[in-house]
């Protein structure tokens, strides 16, 4: 019979970095008293359907974005999508 090497022990539990350290922006804003950053964490949402609403807002006033999403809300307009479209409903909005 062999015997198995013992494994050595468990390092002890390290506590994980905080959120914000791990979030790396690609640049930083130009007027920060305009702009925000936001992220999201164990949402329930789709990320292809997110990351085609985000691609329809963006560089939109934030009262214009509001309404457009008001209007796809009410199905007045629809959220085009454009690099994921596989799959999705051909029914008009």
């Amino acid at each position: 019979l062999k015997c198995r090497p013992r494994l050595p022990p468990a390092p002890p539990s390290v506590t994980p970095a905080p959120l914000e350290a791990m979030v790396k922006y690609s640049r930083e804003a130009k007027n920060g008293s305009k702009s925000c950053k936001a992220m999201g964490v164990d949402l329930r949402v789709h990320y292809k359907n997110t990351y085609e609403i985000a691609r329809a807002i963006k560089g939109m006033t934030l009262r214009v974005a509001q309404q457009y999403l008001e209007d796809v809300c009410e199905k007045k307009r629809c959220v085009p999508f454009r690099k994921y479209t596989g799959c999705i409903g051909r029914t008009p909005q």
